[in-house]
């Protein structure tokens, strides 16, 4: 969620809240403005980091998983029965939540290992006391912490870990293939690497919406694609490589991937905090490459930003949510 440029975690979305910002660009953040911002965005995609954790829940302790089961596979000679080599039902007592911003998912996670202890792991202070307020305001606070770090290091102080989360934080990082191994250099044997990176863009607008003109989810899209490639360009020991997300994981001497998309559909109407997370979305949207489009669109963003304009994002009675949001995984040996 990171909700993320150095090689650290960032706060802000390239595409709008849920990402993180450079961090030559974090200290100039007021966190007491933005960090309700980005945990209330969190909340809204809930949904998803839901299904995602009560996935890797399945992943590593179901005991009929198919991976722990035994088999009956056809041979050449017939029936081969006997036990399938692969990943058997781990327990899971320690998770890091890396890049971590607020904490919604780090509770998440908590809640659905419940006999873990959840580490949230990020660059910004002001964040991670989000994360102890609403831990302790879950009554989690036993088994939330936080560490302050920054990828691809930092974490050395931190013990294993049988499961760790990163989500929206490694494409910020230089060279993204080491920096799946350092996560993966954490885990305790049999533990599982979950990264979240990639999925489609989320839509919440009609094509046509009535002012300015139509497209203009695609023409933001095109313009943030030409940003996110800039930003990727400029990073400290950036390096060029295909974002073959389970091949990084394979390279990292895991094992068994699996990737799975969660669909994100909240339909019209929008309840007050989603339409707000639209709303700073479009905003932190004009912020970062506004001057990439052109008048009539900036127009329309300014009107759509507008709360008190009827055609603005939090007065529209179709504005609506969609996204999927795909998670890479793989086992330590």
């Amino acid at each position: 969620m990171s909700d993320h440029d150095n090689p650290g975690q960032r706060h802000l979305s390239d595409h709008g809240i849920g990402d993180h910002t450079t961090h030559d660009h974090i200290t100039h953040i007021d966190w007491a403005v933005l960090g309700p911002l980005l945990e209330q965005g969190a909340e809204v995609q809930a949904p998803f980091f839901e299904a995602a954790a009560a996935w890797l829940r399945e992943l590593l302790t179901d005991a009929d998983a198919p991976e722990a089961a035994a088999t009956a596979d056809a041979g050449p000679d017939g029936p081969r029965t006997g036990p399938r080599t692969g990943p058997r039902p781990h327990p899971v007592r320690r998770i890091l939540d890396v890049g971590s911003g607020p904490g919604v998912t780090t509770c998440l996670l908590a809640q659905a290992f419940p006999d873990a202890e959840a580490v949230a792991v990020d660059a910004t202070e002001a964040l991670l006391a989000r994360t102890r307020d609403r831990a302790a305001r879950l009554g989690l606070g036993d088994r939330v912490r936080t560490h302050l770090a920054e990828l691809p290091g930092g974490l050395d102080a931190l013990d294993g870990a049988d499961l760790i989360w990163s989500s929206k934080a490694l494409h910020h990082v230089g060279d993204q293939r080491g920096a799946v191994a350092a996560l993966a250099g954490h885990l305790r044997p049999g533990g599982l690497l979950a990264v979240f990176e990639g999925g489609l863009n989320p839509r919440f607008l009609p094509r046509d919406i009535g002012i300015g003109r139509p497209g203009l989810q695609s023409r933001l899209d095109a313009v943030g694609e030409e940003a996110f490639t800039e930003m990727r360009a400029a990073l400290p020991d950036a390096v060029d490589a295909v974002e073959d997300w389970p091949a990084f994981l394979a390279d990292a001497g895991l094992r068994t991937p699996r990737t799975r998309s969660f669909l994100l559909d909240l339909p019209a109407p929008l309840s007050a905090e989603a339409r707000e997370h639209l709303r700073a979305t479009l905003l932190r949207s004009v912020e970062v490459y506004g001057d990439r489009l052109d008048e009539d669109d900036r127009t329309t963003l300014g009107r759509l930003t507008d709360p008190d304009d009827p055609a603005g994002i939090t007065r529209r009675p179709d504005a609506f949510l969609l996204s999927a949001q795909t998670v890479h995984t793989a086992r330590a040996q």
